[in-house]
């Protein structure tokens, strides 16, 4: 196999991996029902949160989060750190536009801070808890995302700025966010922002396991 092949491979592993939808797989097993049809209409840990509740909320989390550290592990087998680096944003791609589920993803938030993580452990964990602070200060979990993930860049970009192909990755990471955040964004600007607590989830939605 050559070596741009393996790299075909790595984005092709990464986009699939990416389509496992963490919140459509749950509320369609405990909710015969598609997150995506309600709230924001996203495939993510906040419209999960506000439409199910805390339990189904921190679960989407976990789920992607998990899938940005396979994305990186598969990666990191088959092509070494860029197999990881690809493997990773291909992930992120995969989830935000998932062809399985009509490209209708999520914002890719959990997954990249997956990848945060395994590709520089430290710099994951500190933009993590910025994140977490700024969601709580604010309540807006758009905010708290975006503000984690650019400290995560740069602390890359000034610590680690060498690395380019980090670099790149981080910042690639980024710009996808903040595009798949324009609304939140423009919201957060107006002051008109949805806070965390502020929807109430559906009295009607029970579990059907």
């Amino acid at each position: 196999m050559e070596f741009k092949l393996i790299y075909l491979v790595c984005l092709a592993v990464g986009y699939m991996l990416g389509n496992l939808q963490t919140a459509v797989f749950l509320s369609k097993y405990l909710y015969h029902d598609d997150v995506r049809q309600h709230g924001s209409g996203n495939a993510g840990t906040t419209n999960m949160l506000r439409v199910f509740g805390m339990k189904p909320g921190v679960f989407t989390f976990l789920g992607d989060f998990v899938k940005g550290i396979l994305a990186v592990l598969l990666g990191r087998l088959l092509a070494g750190d860029m197999g990881a680096y690809i493997t990773g944003f291909f992930a992120v791609v995969g989830h935000n536009f998932p062809a399985l589920f009509g490209f209708k993803g999520g914002k890719g938030v959990a997954t990249s801070m997956g990848i945060a993580w395994m590709i520089d452990p430290l710099f994951g964990a500190a933009a993590t808890v910025v994140g977490f602070v700024i969601i709580y200060l604010s309540q807006m979990v758009s905010l708290g995302s975006l503000i984690g993930f650019i400290s995560f860049v740069a602390l890359v970009a000034i610590l680690k700025g060498g690395e380019t192909a980090k670099l790149v990755l981080a910042l690639a990471l980024l710009v996808m966010m903040f595009v798949r955040h324009a609304e939140n964004i423009s919201r957060i600007l107006k002051g008109t922002e949805s806070k965390l607590f502020q929807a109430k989830k559906p009295k009607s939605q029970k579990p059907q396991v």
